[in-house]
């Protein structure tokens, strides 16, 4: 994918990402650093949960799609330098075996200020499962660097 920079996205511009399969091992891995809440990380409390299983830590969810997003391409000149995220929803769990992939959709670009090299851009992203079935959405906020006047 070619270098992109501000003024090269378009509002309604879309991309997807490739997929990955979280398994068992990647949820209890990520769960025992950074979420270690039960039905993350032993089977037999997760069954009795509301979740009736080992399902992913909502972090992990949005780790997962920020992982995919960055391996897209769609950002590789300028990088993913975020300032927030907007509209972080958590639809479904994530099991062991699930293979996520992202959707993006340009929905907003705010041009730089005068004086400065970036501008803002928003991003809806929808991470799915397999079956299509949306388990996480939200609205990233990223800082675009304009081209540079060298190229």
């Amino acid at each position: 994918m070619a270098d992109r920079y501000f003024y090269d996205f378009k509002i309604g511009e879309r991309f997807e990402s490739a997929s990955l399969e979280v398994g068992e091992s990647d949820i209890t891995a990520f769960a025992s650093s950074f979420d270690p809440q039960p039905w993350h990380l032993d089977r037999q409390a997760a069954a009795a949960s509301p979740f009736k299983g080992i399902v992913a830590s909502g972090w992990h969810t949005t780790a997962i799609t920020m992982r995919l997003v960055v391996d897209s391409g769609v950002l590789k000149a300028t990088g993913v330098l975020g300032t927030g995220i907007d509209e972080l929803r958590w639809v479904r769990p994530v099991r062991p075996g699930d293979v996520l992939h992202v959707t993006g959709e340009i929905v907003a670009l705010e041009p730089p200020r005068s004086g400065r090299s970036a501008g803002t851009m928003r991003v809806r992203l929808e991470t799915a499962d397999q079956l299509g079935e949306i388990a996480m959405s939200m609205i990233a906020i990223l800082r675009i660097p304009v081209r540079p006047r060298n190229e």
